[in-house]
């Protein structure tokens, strides 16, 4: 194992990272109190619709901010595939002979990698590897050692807490989202724009799907909402409140989303932050003002909140009546005429008050993508007026009782520009410490650190003006345009001593020079191993040739019904995936005792753990299965010592080429891995034809996941609750849908957490691949089942055993099942 850089594990100092999409937004992080910033190159990085950086731009970025003493991470947070592990590999090599200080990485086989080819690049475990809860992390560190962890969005001050008791387990130094957008998803977890337009998320290609507009349909009824329609878009995150609590709760870094934003967004949230920070290490009381709070709003605000911070408030979080930016609300609309408006809350007493030239929207409940905004003609008295030609406002459309935003304020963002445009980036100066020592007869001897020189004559005795600490500090302190500043001076010279200035001046230089031979850890040119990618891949002698093998169809019921389906159908390996995991016990009983002895049960474990909920994994155990569908990181370190259990990796693991494979295989002793979801058939392919493809399952037929989510739909939306506590749980009564602006329904599950899924209406098949992917060796293929009844159960998996065994071809299946779902097939992410 390649040893990592010690100096994060040790350095407690909190950090505050700022995200740059660009140059601009560099300037404004470093203007701004920045610590260090995060940034994308053109590849492997979630936000490729960000200007970005080249990779010529690299070198003089870094040295920028090492100049500046700000540190910088590159993110490489995208599933890697397997046709460009060989660009990944030369990618590492090139940041790390750039000096980046760390790279955030979301794939485990890439983070496998990063750790063997450059182990002094720090190494920082994105949020897209769904790190939720210590037994997660403790699996991660398990496979190398990490510098930071990014957590989860979704976990409480309270949760991330659990992190730091249980540091005997783990070691890594901890980061946390403070500002920004939240998605609705958990990271890494979301499969929609993949499986809806092959736009994956995890692949930096994001459609944010969840700011759209959807219709909630009950049993087969469309409610009526009214304004709420943006069911699944959560307000933004704003932490500054919070930034104490996290500090006490084992906090070392304090991330700013926003590397698609502006520069002004930047400089106006790291200054507020920076102060933030400053208060709560300093232990004193906020400074943050309430034009600062104003700044936050202004520069991008879709409604500021704590997020998941303080814990569970779906309603609070998510209030469905936008999903685009909105700044400060001034008031509702009680008269208008012609080109004005007067508004119920005093213009007067608005603060910063409103002027012309500022921007504002009309909000009337509409489509949002019809709604009206403008920017402010002038102010008389009482009332906001608007150009009759120029505002482009039709004023029929407004009405009393429609409420008004402010969107834009042209002089804070001017002033803002000015602040990060204007600021003078001083270098950082390293602190120096010097010790004089030396007597009459003796040589002069000045040192800092391990740098030391002497004078050549010795000390004379003085006459008349002995060598004091005053002169030695004036020449001294003469670093001019050094990296240095003399910060303190330990005169240890004995009797009265005398020396030319010149050769004081000379020892000053020698000192200087022997300084800059010994580099800051930061600014050493960091070197790679001889590590290569084929070193990492697994061995040709592995890859053996299945071809021959007969197939083997699994299914995953959902229900009790769907599983006595199943066994009537004579199915080897059955997985169950319950809401209540208390009934598995009753699917291992209906398995045991059934027609069908060569049938197995394996149960599968929820999506996400969070920091106490091993419980879940106690419970079943209980139900003693055969095997398990492992889902999470935290569930691979709970039983993978466990030998009597037949464990799979399922999709959520993302698993997506051979060196994740083989990492996850020997790490937790798993005997299937699920391909990951995220893969088209060229890029499954690619997959098999580098590792042995009876380590593999592919899902053949299913219901896409697309949000997998904290947020509970049911108990916003159909409940007056604000948690499980007091929802009333109407998941348990009701069959709820949601409808998306091209008229597809969606199935909408919650879980044993209280965690929603939301599963594609259309169910994807594979069946026109079956056998390119048979002539590769692999035998294993799942069907998952969604909500069908025990008649569309049986008939879906007659029909893909007919596949398997040759004596139906893939149209034949593709018609029959057409004609069994309801709303579509279509080939998704595999097409």
């Amino acid at each position: 194992m390649v040893s990592s850089p010690s100096t994060a594990m040790t350095d407690s100092t909190p950090e505050l990272l700022s995200p740059a999409g660009n140059w601009d937004c560099a300037r404004a992080a470093v203007a701004a109190g920045a610590d260090a910033i995060f940034f994308g190159l053109p590849a492997f990085n979630a936000r490729l619709r960000a200007d970005n950086f080249s990779n010529d731009d690299l070198p003089e970025l870094m040295e920028f901010l090492h100049k500046h003493g700000v540190k910088g991470f590159v993110t490489m947070n995208t599933l890697i595939f397997t046709s460009e592990l060989k660009a990944a590999e030369a990618q590492l090599h090139r940041v790390a002979e750039a000096g980046v200080d760390a790279l955030i990485i979301q794939d485990l086989g890439l983070a496998k990698m990063a750790r063997e080819i450059a182990p002094d690049v720090e190494l920082h475990a994105s949020t897209q590897m769904t790190i939720t809860s210590p037994e997660g992390l403790q699996f991660v560190e398990s496979l190398f050692p990490l510098e930071r962890a990014v957590l989860a969005r979704e976990l409480s001050v309270k949760e991330i807490s659990r992190f730091e008791d249980a540091r005997s387990q783990t070691i890594t130094p901890l980061e946390v989202f403070v500002h920004g957008a939240l998605c609705v998803a958990y990271s890494g977890q979301c499969l929609t724009s993949e499986s809806l337009g092959q736009r994956s998320a995890n692949r930096g290609e994001c459609a944010q799907a969840c700011r759209m507009p959807y219709e909630l349909v009950v049993d087969g009824k469309t409610q009526d909402m009214e304004e709420v329609r943006y069911l699944l878009s959560p307000q933004d995150l704003a932490a500054v409140d919070i930034i104490p609590d996290l500090v006490r709760a084992g906090v070392k870094s304090f991330k700013i989303e926003g590397r698609l934003k502006s520069p002004e967004y930047v400089a106006a949230v790291t200054r507020v932050y920076r102060k933030a920070l400053d208060d709560a290490m300093a232990q004193r009381d906020s400074t943050v003002t309430a034009a600062d709070r104003y700044s936050l709003e202004m520069t991008f605000s879709r409604g500021l909140t704590s997020g998941w911070l303080a814990g569970t408030d779906h309603p609070y979080l998510t209030h469905g009546r936008f999903g685009k930016k909105r700044g400060p609300l001034l008031g509702t609309i009680t008269h208008c005429g012609g080109t004005w408006i007067e508004l119920d809350a005093p213009l007067a007493e608005l603060d910063p008050p409103l002027k012309a030239g500022d921007g504002v929207v009309f909000d009337a409940g509409e489509n949002r993508d019809l709604e009206q905004g403008a920017r402010i003609w002038k102010i008389e008295g009482k009332r906001i007026v608007f150009h009759r030609t120029y505002s482009g406002i039709n004023f029929e459309r407004i009405r009393p009782g429609n409420t008004l935003y402010k969107t834009s304020d042209p002089s804070l963002e001017s002033e803002i520009r000015k602040f990060w445009q204007n600021a003078k980036l001083t270098p950082k100066k390293t602190p120096l410490h010097v010790k004089v020592t030396g007597q009459p007869g003796a040589p002069l001897v000045i040192s800092s650190g391990h740098a030391s020189c002497s004078s050549e004559s010795p000390l004379q005795p003085a006459s008349k003006h002995p060598l004091g600490t005053e002169t030695l500090t004036k020449q001294l302190s003469r670093l001019g345009d050094t990296r240095y500043e003399l910060a303190s001076l330990d005169n240890q010279l004995e009797g009265d001593c005398h020396i030319a200035i010149s050769a004081l001046n000379r020892l000053r230089r020698e000192l200087i020079a022997q300084l800059d031979s010994d580099l800051a850890p930061q600014e050493r040119p960091i070197t790679t191993t001889e590590v290569r990618l084929d070193d990492l891949l697994p061995q040709p002698s592995t890859i053996a040739d299945s071809a021959s093998s007969s197939p083997r169809l699994s299914v995953l019921c959902r229900t009790l019904e769907q599983v006595d389906a199943a066994l009537a159908e004579q199915i080897h390996v059955i997985y169950c995936d319950f809401e209540d995991p208390r009934r598995y016990k009753e699917a291992v009983a209906a398995v045991r005792s059934s027609a069908a002895p060569s049938s197995t049960v394996h149960l599968a474990t929820p999506r996400i753990l969070k920091p106490g909920e091993t419980g879940y994994l106690k419970l079943i155990e209980r139900a003693e299965p055969d095997g398990l569908l492992l889902r999470n990181l935290a569930s691979l370190q709970y039983y993978k010592d466990r030998s009597d259990l037949v464990k799979t990796a399922d999709f959520s693991l993302n698993i997506a080429n051979p060196i994740t494979a083989s990492l996850l295989k020997e790490a937790a002793t798993l005997d299937t891995l699920t391909v990951s979801y995220d893969l088209n058939i060229s890029q499954v392919l690619d997959l098999l034809s580098q590792a042995p493809t009876d380590w593999f399952e592919l899902t053949l037929h299913q219901h896409m996941p697309l949000f997998h989510m904290e947020h509970c739909v049911f108990c916003t939306f159909m409940s007056e609750g604000t948690s499980y506590k007091d929802c009333g749980r109407p998941c348990e009564e009701h069959v709820v849908h949601l409808r998306d602006r091209v008229g597809q329904l969606h199935r909408l599950h919650a879980d044993v957490g209280c965690r929603n899924t939301l599963f594609n209406g259309k169910a994807q098949t594979g069946a026109r691949f079956h056998d390119a992917l048979r002539k590769t060796g692999l035998k294993k293929f799942r069907v998952e089942l969604l909500d069908e009844d025990a008649a569309t159960t049986r008939l879906t998996l007659s029909s893909y055993q007919a596949l398997l065994d040759g004596t139906a071809s893939a149209n034949e299946l593709l018609d029959e099942v057409a004609a069994l779902e309801k709303l579509g097939v279509t080939e998704g992410t595999l097409a």
